[in-house]
């Protein structure tokens, strides 16, 4: 009996050790963000800040701590696809070192959601690029990479509904704005084109960006469709790119570098929510 119940025992051990190798595959990563973190706290609590240059008097520098301050926290969500196969292959690529990108979210084809950094941390997940005056929105927003090739992924109920349901926690804890939930295209028009051929018109019912209405009015003679995009928040310093990005989000049918007649009768729709 005793040797029956040592044997089971040691069955229940070994599995449990299994177990937390198999579920624990990132636990050299995981040591390496808490260490991170851990730098990053110490040069906050440094009082004064170091490498603080002294005063024009050459005094010391002199550091009081008041009692009105918060932390910063993010104020636009940009999303993208991955252009990987799996998630898997996508957390690999923003555990190793020398792809130098990260996000802080990861939603896969099925739904499952995976944080990789705090969302008040810089994630590396937008690099160059313009939205209205914002030109490095690492540090103004979330980055959430969806799992999707980009080519021939089609987006799953599962990966949108998940999607929603953490843009409305996002939305509502760090009261970001209606039209700040954008795309990778949108921030960076010429250089990429994600996310492709994405549902922004139902995340927009949910209030998540915003959307053109089903009926549309004739914009007036007068026009400006270069202003126009610049105050939804494009970057019009290379207008054909511009253009294409726009017609990424809101078009799709047609990502041409030019204007057609109903590609204004939406961008005029859109200036008037935007103004």
């Amino acid at each position: 009996m005793k040797k029956s119940i040592l044997k089971n025992s040691l069955f229940v051990v070994c599995g449990i050790l299994l177990s937390n190798c198999s579920t624990n595959k990132y636990a050299a990563t995981d040591k390496i963000y808490k260490n991170m973190a851990k730098d990053f706290s110490e040069v906050i609590r440094a009082t004064p800040p170091q490498g603080q240059t002294i005063d024009s008097l050459n005094n010391e520098q002199y550091f009081v701590g008041t009692v009105n301050m918060g932390i910063r926290k993010p104020n636009f969500v940009l999303i993208h696809h991955t252009a990987q196969d799996s998630l898997a292959q996508t957390i690999k690529t923003f555990t190793i070192a020398r792809t130098g990108v990260s996000s802080h979210y990861v939603v896969s084809r099925d739904g499952k959601v995976v944080q990789m950094v705090n969302d008040y941390l810089r994630a590396q997940h937008a690099g160059a690029g313009k939205w209205g005056n914002e030109s490095d929105m690492n540090s103004a927003s979330i980055g959430i990479e969806m799992d999707n090739n980009g080519t021939t992924d089609k987006w799953t109920d599962a990966q949108i509904n998940s999607l929603c349901a953490l843009l409305a926690t996002l939305k509502k804890k760090y009261n970001i704005p209606t039209a700040n939930f954008i795309g990778h295209s949108d921030y960076a028009p010429g250089r990429k084109n994600d996310p492709k051929n994405f549902p922004w018109k139902t995340l927009a019912k949910k209030g998540f960006g915003l959307w053109y209405d089903d009926i549309l009015q004739m914009p007036p003679a007068d026009f400006d469709t270069t202003a126009a995009l610049r105050i939804i928040g494009y970057n019009v310093k290379n207008l054909p790119y511009a253009i294409e990005a726009f017609k990424i989000h809101f078009v799709q049918t047609d990502i041409t570098k030019t204007l057609t007649e109903p590609d204004k009768l939406i961008l005029y729709n859109l200036y008037k929510k935007y103004m």
